[in-house]
């Protein structure tokens, strides 16, 4: 894309880094303000605390904030959840007072703000001048015609419907275009947009030549641009990689690597002689994850792939008590064998999703931009 382009790009867009979220929490008045008035919402009973059942709601808008499939989907993304929850209620309380729920909810969102500031945000206005630009660009012919190729290799008996559907995929938000595999945009962009294109022939036509799925995407891409002229699109979007950097940094600094530890240590069991049992390597590896720049269980699966690995190499399931020393050197192999993993195969991971309302405190994440007197709802 040229300058100009560029520069209508980063008119278009606005950075979340967690200073926000900083700013929010370390103004006492404004947090209590913030505070009160999530506990009156949660307080369905109003006596004053929260129940387990009065949480669920909270930990659910954490979870989505954190960017976590829906509770109830996945092991891995519910094992977060509960550790969400537990959090709240130290593992065994039933009731949370106002002033417990503040201070976790302070860590939560420290947390989350220093997760921000290690990935950013960004957020994007798409008004579908990217997208026209990129239609009338010099290359716009050649990429679509490799993407031809690509993306509908083995689909001759597709319809063209299905073919612009499936190509319209490979188009990014580097394009201008918002994430077509999202169900808001499949419903009301995507479908809407390709069925008026299309005379229902044209929809059933297969076998289709190069030329005639071109003429026939180029109008459906126009369409969109001009759709998202009439209403613009705002989507969320993070990048990341993964190349073991952060374990190196957390493993060549002992007295940081056993500060992390001793920290998921003290919420750990340990028998009368001071053992710990193995099976709760994973939930350490969970608390040490952002000190060594890694996800969460549940975020990415091909980094959820390789930690389940490095831990069924140190027997990690098969609850053996071992010495505290010797449990912290398990720890380090574990985080050893995803760093050499990651150092010659890094996890590059992107995300975008279509956001139907400002990052509030629905999300438990302060309004974009944030007030500076007092938070948004």
């Amino acid at each position: 894309m040229d300058m100009r382009s560029n520069n209508h790009q980063q008119q278009q867009q606005q950075v979340l880094d967690g200073s926000d979220i900083v700013e929010l929490v370390e103004n006492e008045k404004v947090f209590d303000k913030f505070v009160e008035k999530k506990f009156q919402q949660l307080d369905q009973d109003e006596d004053g605390k929260l129940s387990v059942k009065e949480l669920q709601p909270a930990v659910a808008d954490i979870g989505a904030a954190l960017g976590l499939p829906a509770q109830g989907t996945s092991p891995d993304s519910d094992h977060i959840y509960s550790e969400v929850l537990n959090e709240f209620t130290h593992g065994s309380q039933e009731k949370v007072s106002k002033t417990e729920f503040k201070e976790v909810l302070s860590d939560i969102l420290l947390g989350m703000a220093a997760g921000l500031k290690r990935d950013p945000i960004v957020i994007l206005r798409m008004d579908g001048e990217d997208l026209s630009e990129f239609i009338h660009s010099p290359g716009y012919e050649a990429e679509i015609v490799s993407i031809y190729f690509s993306a509908l290799s083995g689909c001759e008996e597709a319809s063209l419907r299905d073919c612009i559907a499936k190509a319209l995929q490979s188009l990014s938000v580097d394009h201008g275009m918002p994430p077509s595999n999202d169900p808001w945009v499949i419903s009301n962009i995507v479908e809407p947009i390709v069925e008026s294109c299309l005379d229902e022939e044209d929809k059933r036509e297969k076998c289709v030549s190069q030329e005639r799925f071109l003429e026939a995407f180029k109008r459906v891409v126009e369409r969109v641009a001009q759709r998202l002229n009439e209403q613009p699109v705002i989507v969320a979007h993070s990048e990341n990689t993964f190349d073991g950097s952060g374990i190196r940094r957390l493993l060549s600094n002992k007295f940081e690597f056993d500060k992390a530890l001793n920290v998921a240590l003290e919420i750990i069991p340990k028998d009368r002689h001071g053992k710990v049992s193995k099976e709760y390597l994973r939930a350490v590896l969970d608390t040490v994850e952002p000190s060594a720049t890694l996800p969460p269980l549940g975020a990415v699966s091909q980094m959820d792939d390789m930690m389940r690995e490095a831990l069924k190499m140190v027997n990690g399931d098969d609850g053996k008590m071992v010495k505290e020393e010797e449990f912290k050197k398990t720890m380090a192999e574990i985080l050893g064998s995803i760093m050499l993993q990651l150092e010659g195969s890094p996890i590059s991971v992107s995300s975008n999703s279509v956001v139907h309302e400002p990052l509030t405190s629905a999300t438990f994440l302060p309004a974009v931009p944030a007030e500076a007197d007092e938070p948004s709802n």
